[in-house]
């Protein structure tokens, strides 16, 4: 199969896919909703508050900062090597953003709200409040910078400029994002002022995984690729990738051992997660990605790894710091029951449709490998 030919099949197998999914994880989310209101999430103020749709905006955002972090190393830090990918990564990490933010939306109930409320509220010492702006800055000045890009303006002072504020805003919205969890005291789990540090960590992690993930399925093999994206996926692509990596599991490992071996009251949870399946799936998909990438070899199938262990992650993250009950006696001695509803796991499958698509429409009408013409 030509490259040509394979960059068209799988192109419009995923937008097909996509379009689709999203359509119909829309339309029944739209039905629970209209049905049955919040009534049609398994969370609440009695129990977990946030839920698979906070999960899956956390996964998402974080993606779509790490996809701006790996664009920068070409249009702000100047790192000709990555120029391959760099528009098609700042395009996914727009598509990341939207994803995250649709699961958020139809959560909340009234997302429109946002519009007036972050700006006029003045609630200053709210990281929420700040996440927002920083957000709406990021989505402001990350489509600008995509328009300089698909204009051909690379280099300019002005693309360079809008490209440094929409990764400042990005950074500054995911540590914001990561306050809103490391702040809170009553939850040991994710109490921590490394929170930020840890979620720009994992967020280049995870965005790196896309990047690796959708070269592969936009050229379907190594010798396919244009050059400048085959140098860069031998080299020093899944390099980054495979030590961002490592540190992860490192700083992981540390995070188990400590909460197993703690007596404080709400990392208990630990017990819990690492005896459930899921926990030792993200592990060996986490070491497995690893050795993969080591070893040069299946990195498709090492993004997928990386993908997988991390949503599983974001998922024990968020649900697993409020399991253990607020503020109540001896009666409630257990930890908080929690299985995501239909209509919530309706939602991330919506998620990943919005990125499905996003990221096949853009190969196919905004050419998302394009480069300088002088590279």
């Amino acid at each position: 199969m030509t490259t040509q030919a394979h960059m068209s099949g799988t192109v419009g197998l995923f937008s097909m896919v996509g379009v689709a999914g999203l359509i119909a994880t829309f339309g029944f989310v739209l039905y629970s909703l209209m049905s049955q209101g919040h009534g049609s999430f398994n969370s609440g103020s009695d129990g977990i508050t946030w839920g698979l749709p906070v999960v899956n905006y956390i996964y998402f955002v974080l993606i779509s900062a790490g996809l701006t972090m790996f664009a920068s190393l070409a249009l702000t830090f100047g790192s000709k090597a990555f120029y391959p990918i760099a528009k098609r990564c700042v395009w996914l990490s727009l598509v990341g953003l939207a994803a995250g933010f649709a699961s958020l939306a139809m959560e909340i109930g009234h997302p429109f709200r946002m519009l007036w409320a972050i700006p006029l509220s003045f609630q200053i010492l709210s990281p929420l409040n700040w996440m927002g702006v920083f957000y709406i800055v990021f989505g402001i000045f990350g489509v600008l910078k995509f328009i300089r890009l698909h204009n051909e303006d690379w280099d300019s002072a002005t693309s360079k400029k809008v490209g440094a504020v929409a990764l400042v805003a990005e950074l500054f919205a995911a540590c914001t994002l990561a306050m809103a969890f490391g702040a809170l005291a009553m939850r040991p789990m994710w109490f921590s002022p490394l929170v930020p540090v840890y979620f720009l960590l994992t967020a280049l992690c995870s965005g790196g995984a896309v990047a690796l993930l959708t070269c592969y399925l936009t050229y379907g093999n190594e010798q396919a690729m244009p050059e400048g994206v085959r140098r860069l996926v031998n080299g020093l692509l899944p390099t980054i990738l495979a030590a961002v990596l490592g540190v992860t599991i490192i700083i992981g490992a540390y995070q188990t051992f400590i909460g197993l071996w703690s007596n404080a009251d709400g990392l208990q949870v630990w017990d819990h997660i690492v005896s459930t399946p899921w926990f030792w799936i993200e592990v060996a998909s986490m070491l497995g990605a690893l050795y993969l990438l080591l070893q040069r070899k299946a990195l498709m199938v090492a993004a997928g790894l990386i993908l997988l262990g991390m949503f599983i992650h974001r998922y024990e993250f968020v649900i697993g710091g409020q399991m253990v009950p607020l503020m109540k006696g001896s009666w409630v001695p257990s930890l908080i029951p929690y299985t995501p509803s239909l209509t919530e796991w309706a939602l991330t499958a919506m998620s990943f449709s919005i990125v499905a698509a996003g990221w096949a429409l853009g190969e196919q009408f905004l050419k998302l490998g394009a480069t300088p013409k002088e590279s």
